[in-house]
């Protein structure tokens, strides 16, 4: 099937209030990717506030994305229902007011509610600033505010630790909250009263809502999630909790996909993928979330367990990523806006992520700061040039009534990207660390001259400085340092596997066709009306 062609619009500027309303909409975005990360980087103090144990702690995070990949597809019809202007309104707000009640939790059980009470509410951020970049503003200024809107998907997860370092540092973990609440009213304030041309609410279509196809979507995705966040701690299906929570994403599937092929209004749209140039889009979107997710989760943990440093000093070395995308998104954006084909940056923004990674499967225990410098320089270039190519040819192929569910499905599937990396990438840590620490014990002969120096060496300064049993403490540090070598040797398996599929994904790009000449540039509210009821 050929792409939809999108109607002519004429190629003017938007108003003023307009850009004012969407660099806000762009600043709400932030704040909701923001979140996930650095509420990550201070779990550790987040556990010793609420006296959580280390398994309820996770669920922090897993109860935050659990809701948002449920409520990032739900967009596309909230977007039609309510219009974009409402739609971003009360998402903004719910995200305010549940950031104010996770930073008021008293206990584990209530932060939880209020975690996943506030990944629901911001979800809608994400994809409907994606969608009224296509319906607001003509094709030529779209590379631009694509660039825009790029830095600020892949910068929020770089930056993540060096904020969350320091406010848990210097303010305390719950100040991670209620530090969203002004800028969210604000934010909410100032796109009421800007975007209230961008086109109009259809309430009626909230008495179609199909509440059967949302509760699929809920058991599908939800339970998909939880899967992917536990199976790797858990050995996958060697646990029943984790098996049963995989029939139940099995059974949402079944009923989601059933209603969205028979229900007259489906809760989530899926003719975006009747576009071959979205579907491949879609599907480059899930490598791009898993270049993205996985390399900002790998880089902290190593610096973490490996190099022993702090949340703040992961936030410096992790800096680099964000500074180089900060500076290097103008310039991107507007050598796109030069191109009538962007597939060749897109294969070479691939490469250079796959690069990256390629440098760090060469790490060492001694690695720090200069040694992941330049893979983030690399990556950080590679990742402005992939995402401006991916998504701009993928949503320009539709029409514009099915924008706000493409935006909504390709969010879904980028997040799915980095979910099903970091699970793959856990799995492969598991195995690999066990695969190595074998190998080294194995090769560890206390016969060799070189191993029997070592431990000689430690024994003689442990009894120096006075220890208790020496001998025995001695064997430990050198069973301690395999260990770390094991462990390094599975970073840079983990890193080697991230280079070889992002790598290869780089040449599916020539299944995405050029952008059309004529883009989407008119308001939403110009459209057809027939167009938009469907």
């Amino acid at each position: 099937m050929s792409d939809a062609a999108p109607a002519a619009k004429p190629d003017d500027s938007p108003p003023l209030h307009i850009w004012i309303g969407f660099i806000a909409m762009v600043v709400g975005q932030f704040m909701a990717i923001l979140d996930i990360q650095i509420v990550a980087s201070a779990l550790g103090s987040i556990q010793a506030g609420v006296s959580a144990s280390r398994d309820e702690i996770s669920w922090v995070q897993t109860a935050y994305l659990i809701a948002e990949v449920i409520g990032i597809p739900l967009s596309g019809f909230l977007g039609r229902a309510l219009g974009t202007r409402l739609l971003f309104c009360m998402s903004a707000i719910g995200f305010s007011v549940s950031s104010l009640l996770c930073a008021f939790s008293w206990d584990i059980s209530s932060l939880i509610l209020f975690r996943a009470l506030q990944g629901f509410t911001g979800a809608a951020m994400i994809p409907t600033v994606m969608a009224t970049l296509y319906l607001a503003f003509p094709q030529r200024l779209q590379p631009m505010t694509g660039a825009m809107m790029g830095m600020v998907i892949t910068l929020a997860p770089s930056l993540g630790p060096t904020i969350g370092g320091m406010v848990a540092e210097a303010l305390g973990w719950r100040a991670l909250f209620w530090v969203n609440v002004v800028p969210g009213l604000l934010i909410t304030l100032v796109i009421w009263n800007t975007m209230a041309s961008l086109d109009k609410p259809q309430f009626n279509l909230l008495k179609k809502i199909d509440i059967v196809g949302l509760l699929g979507l809920a058991m599908f995705l939800g339970a998909a999630e939880y899967t992917l966040e536990e199976g790797p701690s858990n050995e996958w299906f060697a646990s029943s909790e984790v098996t049963m929570w995989a029939l139940v994403s099995v059974a949402g599937a079944v009923i989601f996909f059933y209603r969205a092929f028979r229900s007259e209004m489906p809760i989530v749209d899926l003719r975006p993928f009747s576009s071959p140039t979205f579907a491949a889009g879609a599907c480059l979107g899930f490598i791009l979330g898993l270049g993205l997710f996985s390399s900002v989760f790998l880089t902290p943990l190593f610096l973490g367990s490996v190099r022993g440093f702090s949340a703040l000093q992961i936030g410096h070395t992790m800096f680099v990523q964000g500074a180089v995308m900060f500076v290097s998104a103008p310039f991107i954006g507007r050598f796109g806006r030069t191109l009538k084909d962007t597939r060749p940056l897109g294969i070479l923004g691939f490469l250079l992520v796959g690069a990256s990674c390629w440098v760090q499967a060469h790490l060492t225990a001694e690695a720090g700061f200069w040694e992941l410098a330049w893979p983030q320089v690399l990556r950080a270039l590679g990742l402005m040039m992939t995402f401006n190519s991916v998504m701009q040819p993928a949503l320009q192929s539709l029409p514009p009534h099915l924008v706000h569910s493409g935006a909504g499905l390709f969010n879904t599937f980028r997040n799915l990207g980095g979910a099903f990396g970091i699970a793959a990438l856990a799995t492969v840590q598991a195995h690999s660390f066990a695969l190595h620490r074998q190998e080294l014990y194995a090769a560890a002969d206390p016969n060799n001259p070189h191993v029997a120096g070592m431990i000689a060496g430690a024994q003689a300064y442990l009894e120096q400085a006075g220890a208790s049993d020496p001998e025995r403490q001695a064997l430990m540090r050198y069973a301690a340092l395999l260990d770390r070598e094991a462990l390094v040797m599975t970073f840079n398996d983990q890193f080697l596997t991230l280079a070889v599929v992002i790598s290869l994904s780089a040449f599916a790009m020539v299944f995405l066709r050029p952008r059309p000449r004529i883009g989407m540039g008119g308001p939403p509210a110009k459209l057809d009306e027939a167009a938009m009821a469907h």
